[in-house]
């Protein structure tokens, strides 16, 4: 038996989505909420879901619209209505945001030249993360990147480290030197006891092979702490 009920719901649905598009087309976003920008986000690569509370259900997990679009594929794929599409969707406008807003190309610059940049797209991607993720920027002798390399996804509040791994890839990929990064999920970028000692371990280790620690940044969604302007490094 025909469902009347069923035909009215998907009409409302309907007339919902394209109010929004009109509201957008007419406001330029201005007055959007972050939960409504992702939900006519959504619009596009989920068809018949109510992506108004899966948009609400995102923020809630990841924190901000920057912890949705940067999360972990493995973290995504854990959210009920979010499927493979969804995550590439979700992942090609970050890859998109990056390259609008830091249009440059990481393997033609040098690192030490462009800090600004580099503490930007570091904070960018990794900042909003809601787990502990760390990367070696891995440098040739004119400080040029010729290798970016996550090595650990840890929990909320830590992440282990193995210096013998760290610098096993420098001889792999024929560092000099290296940059470290790590995130903060609770905002503070400020180094703990265990960052600090964790540091030095892996200086001294690159220190026998000849590799260089430029520095160890920790960012956080609004801020950074780098390690070489402390004097720690």
């Amino acid at each position: 038996m025909h469902n009347k009920d069923n035909d009215i719901s998907i009409l409302e649905h309907k007339g919902h989505r394209e109010r929004l598009k009109e509201r957008f087309r007419k406001s330029k976003g201005k007055g959007f909420s972050d939960y409504e920008i992702l939900e006519l986000a959504l619009f596009y690569v989920i068809a018949r879901r109510d992506t108004k509370i899966l948009s609400k259900l995102l923020l809630k997990r990841f924190n901000s619209l920057s912890g949705v679009f940067f999360a972990e594929r493995s973290e995504l794929s854990t959210v009920n209505g979010i499927g493979e599409a969804t995550i590439d969707y979700l992942h090609l406008i970050a890859d998109i945001v990056i390259r609008v807003c830091l249009p440059i190309e990481t393997e033609k610059i040098n690192i030490l030249s462009d800090w600004v940049t580099v503490l930007r797209y570091c904070q960018l991607t990794m900042g909003s993360k809601t787990r502990e993720v760390f990367r070696v920027l891995f440098l040739n002798k004119k400080n040029t990147l010729i290798a970016d390399e996550f090595f650990d996804i840890g929990t909320v509040d830590r992440i282990t480290i193995y210096p013998r791994e760290i610098a096993r890839y420098s001889l792999i990929h024929g560092a000099i030197a290296i940059i470290m990064v790590h995130n903060h999920p609770s905002g503070d970028s400020s180094p703990s006891k265990e960052d600090v000692i964790m540091t030095q371990k892996v200086v001294d280790a690159l220190a026998s092979i000849n590799v260089v620690v430029h520095d160890h940044i920790i960012v956080s969604k609004n801020s950074h702490f780098s390690f070489r302007s402390a004097n720690l490094i």
